[in-house]
């Protein structure tokens, strides 16, 4: 038994303030044990290379032309927030379908020796091609304030909670943010475990052969409805800049 998988389930975002706006979409992602990638011996999966799902080391960590594995660029953010996990690390994303993907958020869980959960990196990425990376340890209470612009209905005056179900049989990723103080969004992804094999992949791509286009689209098409609301927008802005 292998702890890679697939989690097949549904994105939603509920806004509200200062117009209330929500959407929902079926998707699926990619639990992939580090460990594991290479070993997996799918048809329909491939690293590094063309398949119709494929997984990219430059798609996350380091990125393109860096080098160094994503184990290190993990053990490495792990070290600047002084947290020790010397156990499995897995990632949780949407994989590159027909060559393509955008991951808006990737999460890595991040084991200490024992197998507990030590911390988990939640590896942010927006629409300009830029990424940032929260590294926060495992607990009921992960908070930060926000350092990188994602969106441009949000501003960076805001804070995040997080809520995480680690993957078992099941998986969930909430985000509750808050801007100046006041509540305004909740984000979360839930999905249900299923064995990653050729089979269980090959159903989920014809339940979902065009998904990184539809969350391409998807982001658009509601920047599109936020903005029929007047919602106000920000400019693009990086960590630290003046308005």
């Amino acid at each position: 038994m292998t702890h890679s998988a697939i989690y097949e389930g549904a994105v939603t975002h509920v806004r509200v303030s200062p117009k209330r706006h929500a959407f929902r979409y079926r998707v699926f992602s990619l639990l992939l044990d580090l460990d594991e990638i290479d070993t997996l011996g799918l048809k329909l999966f491939a690293r590094n290379k063309m398949a119709l799902a494929s997984f990219y080391d430059t798609d996350h960590g380091y990125g393109h032309g860096d080098g160094g594995s994503l184990r290190d660029w993990a053990k490495a953010k792990l070290a600047e927030a002084g947290i020790e996990a010397d156990g499995p690390i897995r990632l949780l994303c949407y994989p590159r379908l027909w060559g393509y993907v955008f991951n808006p958020l990737s999460v890595w869980f991040c084991h200490a020796r024992d197998g507990a959960l030590a911390a988990t990196i939640y590896e942010v990425h927006n629409m300009f091609g830029e990424r940032h990376s929260y590294v926060l340890r495992a607990g009921a209470d992960q908070e930060c304030d926000k350092a990188f612009y994602v969106s441009p209905f949000l501003s960076l005056d805001c804070r995040y909670a997080f809520h995480v179900v680690p993957p078992g049989e099941d998986v969930t990723i909430a985000i509750r943010e808050s801007e100046a103080g006041t509540p305004v969004l909740t984000a979360a992804f839930s999905g249900r475990r299923k064995a990653l094999t050729d089979a269980t992949l090959a159903s989920a791509l014809l339940r979902h052969p065009l998904m990184t286009l539809k969350i391409v689209a998807a982001i658009h098409y509601e920047a599109f409805r936020l903005w029929l609301k007047r919602v106000p927008a920000h400019a693009h802005l990086k960590a630290g800049a003046s308005p």
